[in-house]
């Protein structure tokens, strides 16, 4: 593969997007994972340009990934929850979906995988061509002679019914390297979206890797011990709904190992992509991404999922891109990324159409590359609340320093420098006032830029005035 040299993208390439569900961005061997193994997402890193500062806008499913189909934040577009909980409606649709532009480009579509009712109606309402939705898995292992998927809980468990080769995870790749020989063949560029839910929770892991990450080498995340003090009641009862408040390390790491291995399975079938670009003559015209909708904790806070807090385990997210001859290779880029903004807007751009106004995401192509200077120092993401009850948070992230505006409960304040885990809540501390009065009003500044309607004349004064937003101490 050549370098980026050339003045600019050719003209209308392919885009492959694997776009996962849950991915921790630790859990990859490039990101210095001790154990884990993901060679075919370590070279698609190597052989492109991997993001060190990207940020899920939205913690959760559909709001995320609502997100990247408007482009749009999710007090834009309003699908703020997930369907079964307060608050879900999908998508607000004011413009055309990131689908729309590209059929209306002649791109072929598929959409593979979850679909979480993120915008109206499904994917092939808005020109996706061959979507396979999960539950499409269902009828392919009756196909197949498999039995039911079973359902034991949220923890995962060893299945002994199902393959490595038949695992919703092979299937999905394999629906995905089916559109791609399907759209090449009829000669038209194409989007091929694989959206596998794994490795969110619960992990079904098939007996052949049941011993590829053995739960007494696992060592506990180094927020595992978090005491969770002076910091926000919810957490605390998080632990406590799901039964979690005495586990010990080793009731979480067989969880955790289930997790990295599902991570390692999943990895071998971006191979089998990769593999297929290659076959097809296809991959120096193609532009790959990788990325997912945001984090999990699995253990880490002592918390599972992802739900009531900020912590860079939930908002930090991987993101890789390929492109031979457009993007340099080998590069990490450390400018930061509201990714799922930035690929609506980076893939839209990439096709050659119109980017609309309302898109508040940037082009990652010329950043990338050094052709643009990033517009952002910091990053932001919001929460609207899930499972126990609606519950507001907005944060703000630079280099430094995270501020969480928690509207109903204790604030938070977090130095990564001197403590990269997020342990000790610095809310309190009179030597970080001055840090704090400025992420609070950067928090209130970027509030105003996208007319969310959480600052309002009874939330503002929490930003804006000291002592009204009290850090009430909670142990």
């Amino acid at each position: 593969m050549s370098n980026a040299s050339n003045p600019g993208p050719p003209a209308r390439p392919n885009i492959l997007l694997i776009h996962s569900d849950q991915h921790r961005f630790d859990c990859l061997g490039h990101h210095g994972h001790p154990q884990l193994k993901t060679p075919n997402l370590d070279r698609l890193a190597a052989d492109g340009v991997d993001f060190s500062h990207a940020f899920t806008p939205s913690p959760i499913c559909s709001p995320a990934r609502a997100s990247l189909l408007t482009g749009r934040w999710p007090t834009q577009h309003r699908c703020v929850n997930i369907p079964t909980f307060d608050g879900w409606q999908p998508a607000t649709l004011e413009g055309p979906t990131l689908y729309d532009l590209l059929r209306d480009a002649g791109y072929g579509l598929s959409h593979v995988g979850k679909f979480h009712k993120e915008i109206p109606g499904t994917p092939a309402d808005y020109g996706v061509d061959f979507l396979w939705e999960e539950d499409d898995y269902d009828a392919y292992r009756a196909a197949e002679g498999l039995p039911e998927r079973e359902q034991k809980g949220w923890f995962g468990f060893i299945d002994d019914t199902t393959p490595p080769e038949h695992h919703r995870i092979a299937w999905g790749a394999r629906e995905s390297i089916d559109a791609i020989e399907r759209f090449t063949q009829a000669g038209q560029p194409w989007l091929v979206r694989w959206d596998p839910s794994e490795p969110h929770l619960p992990n079904l892991l098939p007996k052949e890797l049941a011993d590829l990450y053995p739960p007494e080498s696992i060592e506990p995340w180094p927020s595992f011990h978090d005491p969770l003090e002076n910091k926000p009641p919810m957490q605390r009862q998080q632990r406590l709904s799901w039964g979690l408040d005495d586990w010990t390390w080793d009731d979480w790491a067989p969880i955790v190992s289930r997790y990295l291995a599902e991570i390692t399975l999943l990895d071998e079938w971006v191979g089998k992509l990769l593999a297929t670009l290659d076959r097809l003559g296809l991959a120096e015209n193609t532009l790959v991404i990788y990325s997912t909708d945001h984090g999990d904790l699995c253990g880490a806070h002592g918390m599972i999922d992802k739900h009531y807090m900020m912590y860079d385990d939930v908002v930090q997210v991987p993101l890789t891109m390929r492109w031979p001859g457009v993007l340099p290779e080998g590069k990490t880029c450390d400018a930061f990324s509201i990714h799922e903004l930035d690929l609506a807007t980076t893939i839209a751009s990439a096709a050659g159409v119109d980017v609309p106004v309302a898109f508040e995401g940037e082009d990652l192509v010329p950043v990338a590359r050094g052709d643009a200077e990033p517009t952002r120092r910091d990053a932001f993401s919001m929460y609207f609340g899930c499972q126990f009850g609606l519950y507001s948070s907005r944060m703000v992230r630079d280099r430094r320093w995270k501020y969480v505006w928690n509207l109903t409960a204790p604030d938070e304040l977090y130095d990564l420098d001197t403590d990269p885990h997020e342990l000790t809540n610095r809310i309190d501390d009179p030597s970080a006032a001055d840090e704090l009065q400025r992420l609070r009003l950067r928090v209130r500044d970027w509030c105003r830029s996208i007319d969310d309607k959480q600052l309002n004349e009874f939330t503002e004064p929490q930003l804006t005035t000291p002592g009204v937003k009290l850090g009430f101490k909670t142990a």
